[in-house]
C-alpha cells in the first residue's frame, strides 16, 4: 500500500464531500430558513446533500485515476449478493434499527411514566391499528427510498472507511470516521435539524452528540458493509434508521418527557444505550471469530 497516496485521496474526498455538501447546505441556511418539518425545500435541499458524499467518492476516483471498478478489491461495492448467508445482514439492516428504537421508547417510558400516553390506547381502538404495523411499512418505504441514504453511504462506507481502516486500523478508524461523520452534519444542526435550537451547549454540545451517534451507528454500518462487500444494507439501515421505526413511539407524549427533561440530551442519550450495547456485541464476536473479519479488500 502506498500510504503517502491513499492518505492524498483520502483528503481529495473529504474537501469534495464537505465541499460539495456544504455548498448545497449553507445555500438552504442563507435563504433564511430555520429546521422546519413542513418546508417544502428543506427536504429536497437535505435530500441533494446527502447525495453528495458518493458524488465525492467517483470524483476523487476520477481525479486520482483509481478507476470505478465494479468487482474485485477496492471496487464500489454496488453488487448484492445473498450467497454464504449474506441475506442475515440485509436483516440486520431492517431490524436492528427497530430494536435501538424500542428500547429508546420504553426506557423512556420507564423513566417518565407520566408520559404514557392512554389516550393512544383509545385511537388504536378506533381502527388505528395501524401503529403497530409501522414499522414495517416504515421499513419497507425506507427500502425502496434508499436511494439517498445510498448517497452517504456510497461516500462513508463505500470510500472513506476502507482508506481510513488502512491508513489507522480498526479502532482509530470507527473513532475518526464517527467524528468527520458527525461533523459533515454540522452545518444541519446549527439550524436545529436533529436536536433544535433550545438547549444547553448549543450548537455545539448537539455537534458533539452527532458525532458521538455516528461512530456508534458507524460501527453497525461498516461491519454490515464489510461482511456483505455491498453498501446496500448499510444504505438499507441508513434509511431505516431515519424512518424511526417504533410502536412504543405511538405512546410516549414527547411534551411530558420533555418538561421533565428538557434538550437532546437525555432522549438521544437513551439511544446510544442499546447502539453502544449492539456495538459491543459485534466488536466481541468479531474479535472471537477472526482477526481478519473486521477489515476492507
Amino acid at each position: 500500500m502506498d500510504k503517502k497516496l491513499e492518505t492524498k485521496r483520502l483528503w481529495i474526498y473529504l474537501i469534495l464531500s464537505f465541499g460539495l455538501t456544504w455548498i448545497i447546505f449553507f445555500s438552504f441556511i442563507g435563504t433564511g430558513f430555520k429546521w422546519d418539518g413542513s418546508n417544502p425545500y428543506m427536504e429536497s435541499f437535505i435530500g441533494l446533500g446527502m447525495l453528495m458524499p458518493f458524488v465525492a467518492h467517483i470524483l476523487s476516483r476520477l481525479i486520482t485515476k483509481e478507476g470505478l471498478p465494479m468487482t474485485g478489491k477496492d471496487s464500489l461495492m454496488l453488487g448484492i449478493s445473498f450467497k454464504d448467508r449474506k441475506w442475515k445482514y440485509y436483516l440486520f439492516a431492517l431490524l436492528i434499527p427497530w430494536v435501538y428504537f424500542e428500547i429508546m421508547c420504553l426506557m423512556a417510558l420507564v423513566l417518565v411514566p407520566d408520559a404514557f400516553d392512554s389516550n393512544v390506547i383509545m385511537e388504536l381502538g378506533y381502527g388505528n391499528e395501524i401503529a403497530f404495523a409501522s414499522p414495517i411499512l416504515t421499513m419497507v418505504s425506507c427500502t425502496i427510498l434508499s436511494f439517498a441514504a445510498l448517497g452517504e453511504e456510497g461516500g462513508w462506507r463505500g470510500y472513506m472507511m476502507p482508506k481510513l481502516i488502512k491508513l489507522l486500523g480498526i479502532p482509530k478508524a470507527i473513532i475518526t470516521g464517527g467524528i468527520i461523520w458527525g461533523l459533515w452534519h454540522a452545518p444541519l444542526t446549527v439550524v436545529g435539524h436533529n436536536f433544535g435550537t433550545d438547549y444547553p451547549g448549543f450548537p455545539f454540545a448537539g455537534i458533539i452528540i452527532m458525532c458521538i451517534q455516528c461512530t456508534l451507528m458507524g460501527v453497525m454500518l461498516t461491519y454490515i458493509t464489510i461482511k456483505t462487500e455491498s453498501i446496500w444494507p448499510a444504505a438499507i439501515m441508513h434509511a431505516v434508521n431515519n424512518g424511526n421505526p417504533s410502536i412504543l413511539k405511538f405512546f410516549l407524549n414527547e411534551e411530558v418527557f420533555e418538561k421533565r427533561f428538557p434538550g437532546p440530551f437525555v432522549s438521544y442519550g437513551l439511544l446510544m444505550i442499546p447502539m453502544l450495547v449492539i456495538d459491543i456485541i459485534i466488536i466481541v464476536r468479531a474479535i472471537r471469530r477472526s482477526k481478519g473479519v473486521y477489515y476492507y479488500g
